[in-house]
């Protein structure tokens, strides 16, 4: 587990504040987020965690209801971000191959009781896209801008003609209200249709809907608690109590209502719980949840990611020792051993335990880039060749991720080949949206790379793109 690398996370946000700006104007441009929880999904606040056995288990309960929805999973990713609050989020995709995006909190994790209503939540996102709702929510925002593009306009005027900043930034302010209250009325239509929509995809993959009746009572108790969220125009869950006696009888008219969780799926909930609450609480916190009594894996995973996180490496490795013990065939131990070794400045002692991770689930991208990351940290030549040939699978599946072109120019520097690791640089500019950089790079790697080869083709294809988007720039 990792937060994202910065120029990963850069590229993210970069590319989904430009489609949303682009869409909607900047005031209102955060609303492309179409959420279930008490507040939208800010772009510029996004701060992205990498973690393969959370992106599994995601994966594996929105994949049914997509294929329920007649989606196609490939076109969905899902994306898991560092905020303590309960919320997830639909977007239209900025990234290329992808057609959508799902946001789900680390909080969602942290404070949801059941797999069943992490499943319910993300049932209400796949209605939002199945219903075409951010496609229509772009419509509705560029409707929604009209008046607070006119109130920007009274505003400076007012302040032009010497009326004073306040009755200036009053109008303009205004205008930014009128915009939210338009928009947030549209979008409170939309939320009881994904209600709708995601019971009927748990029906159809047979699965209780009491878990997303249970979120959204959860909502609604907040709400009344709190005056701020009784402010219709800024909530963007209507939870009010037509809402859930609406869902309350869908649930109870599904054969599926009682449907359980399996015994398998609440362990594998809860040990995602203690893998998050122990990497992202203080020590001290996850200590006084999880003490040396509690000898359960979920205590020992958090312990673990605790101890990992304080730095106490000794006993770090101490915990997720004893894991390894009691299961010897789990890739996500064998993968956070390696990732504490690393840590502990010793990649030569990481990368028997990465290799086991990856032998265990080879078609794991991340661990894959791991891997080759502790190889190429020995410095060790012999390792730079099994490195490459892992970053070179790795980016098969994931051709975006700015991590692993950066090791991979590392690993072609290490054999030697500045050619390929000034291309691999470009790829690196270029999936992170720094197109000087990418023509600077490419510009260097065709130069040095056999003419026609299909490496050289690739140097001039990013010079190709990048001219045109350049030009329109300026």
């Amino acid at each position: 587990m990792a937060f994202c690398n910065p120029l990963t996370t850069i590229q993210f946000i970069r590319r989904v504040w430009k489609e949303a700006t682009r869409t909607a104007g900047f005031a209102i441009a955060t609303l492309l987020f179409v959420s279930v929880g008490v507040q939208p999904a800010l772009a510029q606040d996004v701060e992205l965690i990498r973690d393969t056995e959370i992106e599994r288990v995601l994966k594996n309960y929105e994949d049914p209801l997509l294929v329920a929805a007649g989606i196609d999973p490939a076109t969905v990713k899902l994306y898991l971000v560092n905020d303590p609050e309960i919320n997830a989020a639909a977007t239209q995709s900025p990234l290329q191959g992808e057609e959508e995006d799902i946001l789900v909190n680390t909080g969602t994790f942290l404070q949801l009781k059941t797999p069943n209503q992490m499943i319910g939540i993300l049932a209400h996102e796949t209605g939002h896209i199945a219903g075409g709702h951010l496609i229509r929510d772009a419509s509705a925002m560029q409707k929604a801008s009209i008046p607070m593009l006119i109130g920007m306009a009274v505003g400076i005027a007012a302040m032009a003609a010497g009326g004073g900043g306040n009755a200036g930034m009053g109008a303009i302010m205004l205008g930014q209200q009128a915009a939210e209250s338009q928009f947030m009325a549209f979008s409170r239509t939309q939320e009881g249709t994904a209600d709708q929509m995601g019971q009927k995809f748990l029906l159809k993959t047979h699965q209780s809907g009491r878990g997303m009746l249970e979120v959204f009572e959860k909502f609604a108790n907040d709400d009344a608690r709190s005056a701020y969220y009784q402010m219709a125009f800024i909530s963007d869950h209507p939870a009010d109590r037509e809402r859930i006696d609406l869902l309350a009888r869908e649930v109870d008219a599904s054969p599926y209502k009682d449907a359980p969780d399996s015994p398998e799926a609440i362990h594998e909930f809860h040990m995602i719980q203690a893998k998050l609450s122990g990497y992202l609480s203080k020590p001290d916190t996850v200590l006084q949840r999880y003490p040396m009594t509690d000898q359960s894996e979920e205590g020992h995973y958090a312990r673990a990611m605790a101890y990992f996180r304080q730095p106490n490496m000794k006993m770090a490795l101490d915990e997720i020792d004893a894991l390894v013990k009691l299961e010897p065939r789990n890739p996500y131990f064998w993968e956070v051993l390696g990732q504490i070794n690393v840590e502990m400045a010793h990649p030569d002692k990481g990368i028997a335990p990465y290799q086991k991770s990856v032998d265990l689930m080879p078609d794991a991208p991340l661990l894959r880039i791991d891997l080759a990351a502790a190889q190429l940290a020995t410095e060790k030549p012999a390792l730079a060749k099994p490195a490459l040939e892992n970053l070179r699978i790795a980016l098969q599946q994931e051709n975006d991720n700015t991590f692993a072109w950066y090791e991979t120019a590392q690993a072609y520097s290490q054999l030697g080949n500045e050619p390929m690791a000034n291309l691999s640089t470009a790829e690196l500019d270029y999936s992170a949206g720094n197109m000087g950089g990418a023509a600077h790079f490419a510009t260097i790697a065709a130069q040095g790379l056999p003419k026609g080869s299909p490496d050289w083709q690739r140097a001039n294809d990013i010079m190709a793109v990048i001219g045109p988007q350049r030009r329109r720039r300026e």
